[in-house]
């Protein structure tokens, strides 16, 4: 086979071990329903690369700690997470998914946007 054939063919299987391992990547990650998202949020504490915290009581509350501290409500709409941080007063929500490995999620917003997290109380 003549160096250049051998060539594309290896650059045609590497473009597929790339798909399939991008695809394989995001199956690592798994969907919440509404009562696995509040089963994963209540009373814990998750924390972004940054430094930033984000505590979550049983009772809606919610304390973001980063730059300063700032409080708000959290609730479970469908399979939603939801929050409202004050001085506003419309609530937000995300769809949530969790990494294979447990330790990490992801918030989904509407506009595509998306922040990861961490456990800090399980670690």
């Amino acid at each position: 086979m003549p160096i250049k054939c051998k060539a594309m063919l290896t650059l045609r299987m590497a473009l597929c071990l790339a798909l399939v391992s991008s695809q394989a990547l995001a199956d690592d990650w798994q969907h919440l329903t509404g009562d696995e998202i509040r089963t994963g949020l209540t009373a814990r504490v998750l924390a972004r690369p940054g430094g930033q915290t984000q505590n979550f009581l049983a009772d809606g509350r919610t304390l973001h700690e980063g730059d300063r501290a700032q409080w708000g409500r959290w609730r479970i709409k469908g399979d939603r997470y939801c929050s409202v941080w004050p001085p506003s007063d419309r609530w937000d929500c995300d769809m949530v998914d969790r990494h294979a490995r447990g330790l990490d999620l992801r918030f989904l917003s509407g506009g595509e946007a998306v922040t990861e997290w961490r456990y800090v109380d399980l670690q």
